[in-house]
């Protein structure tokens, strides 16, 4: 059995042992239950559970950053007078493979303020990307690149 699916009935097992059915019961669940399934782990062949959880936390907090981060810019650009934008459209090439990897990929950019995907072409080897503040296609490429994508690959792979 997969150990995520595992560690989700540990955590609904503690909720029903405390009779407390709230998102926080279930979190507290959840992390105790991985801290038990991580202290059981030789028992277990080889898995990537629990380096997959860190690298989740790490894309979660890069998206969080970079979600505050373009709101601020898209506030101070709808705020103030003069426009700072400068839209453009961008063709970001893909390490991503999968439907899932692409699939995540192009919802990640789309979920941040100024950014939205576009089109993806035939071979889906480019994204095609608006970006609301295009200062240089090649930095804005690699930002996405190496930020979001490579974050989103090492959790997927």
């Amino acid at each position: 059995m997969n150990l995520f699916l595992i560690n989700l009935l540990l955590a609904v097992g503690f909720m029903v042992v405390l009779q407390s059915f709230t998102l926080q019961s279930l979190a507290l669940g959840f992390v105790i239950g991985y801290g038990a399934l991580w202290l059981t782990r030789p028992l277990y062949p080889e898995t990537h559970y629990f380096r997959r959880l860190f690298k989740t936390l790490r894309l979660l907090t890069f998206f969080v950053k970079a979600l505050f981060v373009s709101n601020l810019r898209v506030l101070c650009d709808v705020v103030t007078p003069a426009h700072i934008s400068r839209p453009g459209i961008i063709r970001l090439p893909l390490d991503a493979r999968t439907d899932l990897e692409i699939m995540l990929v192009a919802n990640l950019i789309s979920l941040t303020p100024g950014t939205l995907s576009v089109d993806l072409s035939e071979d889906r080897r480019y994204l095609y990307v608006h970006v609301m503040f295009l200062e240089n296609v090649d930095a804005t490429c690699m930002e996405l690149k190496e930020g979001l994508e490579q974050r989103v690959l090492e959790v997927l792979r």
